[in-house]
C-alpha cells in the first residue's frame, strides 16, 4: 500500500460566500454581531477544509481574529477562504472578510482570522489529509508563515516547548540576521 499523499493546490480549496446583514444579525447599534460573523467565517472556512481534505472536517481552533472595522446593517459581507498549509491531519485556513456598501459598491476589508481544522473519518478519529502545494510567491509565504503560527499555537498550548518548535527557531534566526 502506497504511503504517498495526494497533492492539492491552494486554489482547489478556495471558497467565497456572500451574506446580507439583516436587522436580526445586528447588535442593537446597527452593526453586525461578532458572533454571527464568526459563524459565517466558520462555515466558509469549513468549505475550504472539506474541499482540501475531501471529507468532513471539524474546527479545532480559531486565532488571530482581527475586527478592523464594523459591518453595518444592510451591507453585503463577502467572505473568502483558502488553505494556507496542510499538516498531517490538520490544516490552517485563512479567511478574509470584506463589507460592501450596497449603493456605491465600495469594499473595505473588515476582518481576518486563521482557523485550524482537523479531518475526521467515519470512526471519529483524525485522518491523514492531502499535502498542499503552494505555487505563487504569496502562497509560499503564507505556507511558511502558517508553520510559524502552528509552532506558536503548540508552544502556547503546552504541547511542545519552544526549543522543539523549528519554525519559531528559524523565524527568530531570520529576524536576528535582518537586524544585524
Amino acid at each position: 500500500m502506497s504511503t504517498q499523499r495526494i497533492q492539492k493546490r491552494v486554489s482547489d480549496s478556495a471558497a467565497i460566500m456572500s451574506e446580507i446583514v439583516l436587522p436580526n444579525d445586528g447588535n442593537g447599534l446597527g452593526n453586525l454581531m461578532g458572533g454571527r460573523l464568526l459563524h459565517w467565517m466558520d462555515i466558509c472556512a469549513s468549505i475550504s477544509s472539506r474541499r482540501h481534505a475531501g471529507m468532513v472536517c471539524v474546527t479545532a481552533g480559531i486565532d488571530s481574529v482581527d475586527f478592523a472595522s464594523p459591518i453595518r446593517e444592510g451591507e453585503i459581507v463577502i467572505l473568502n477562504s483558502h488553505i494556507n498549509r496542510a499538516f498531517r491531519t490538520s490544516m490552517e485556513v485563512e479567511i478574509n472578510v470584506w463589507a460592501e456598501e450596497t449603493k456605491t459598491g465600495r469594499r473595505r476589508q473588515c476582518n481576518k482570522a486563521f482557523f485550524t481544522f482537523v479531518a475526521i473519518a467515519d470512526d471519529q478519529k483524525p485522518v491523514l489529509i492531502p499535502e498542499l502545494i503552494p505555487e505563487s510567491k504569496a502562497e509560499k509565504l503564507r505556507f511558511k508563515d502558517a508553520g510559524v503560527r502552528r509552532d506558536f499555537r503548540l508552544v502556547l498550548s503546552g504541547r511542545i516547548s519552544s526549543v522543539d518548535a523549528p519554525h519559531i527557531q528559524k523565524y527568530l534566526e531570520t529576524r536576528r540576521q535582518s537586524e544585524s
